[in-house]
């Protein structure tokens, strides 16, 4: 199931872990287990924030996924099931019978 995930960085934190080469490592190996099909960066209400899109094979990938981010600076981890405009299209067909 393709999913959102955005993880919001306590200030304190994310700058130590900038300073301490930990967050780097920390998004590297996120990186490389959620392979997203897209990955952002930005700031939103005065914190730096990450919103990845990747596919979730199964739920107990959900550990491993987003403990790095809690081990490094995260305040605040969501996941959220998101469709592309090919999938809405699909569920919509099935909702009206055609």
């Amino acid at each position: 199931m393709r999913m959102l995930l955005k993880a919001t960085m306590d200030t304190e934190r994310a700058s130590q872990a900038i300073k301490d080469g930990t967050m780097g490592e920390a998004l590297q190996g996120v990186m490389q287990q959620l392979n997203p099909e897209a990955a952002y960066f930005y700031p939103e209400d005065g914190k730096r924030t990450a919103l990845f899109v990747f596919d979730l094979e199964d739920p107990s990938q959900l550990p491993p996924l987003t403990e790095p981010f809690f081990q490094t600076a995260a305040e605040n981890v969501r996941m959220t099931p998101v469709m592309t405009i090919d999938d809405l299209r699909s569920g919509l067909q099935e909702v009206s019978g055609g």
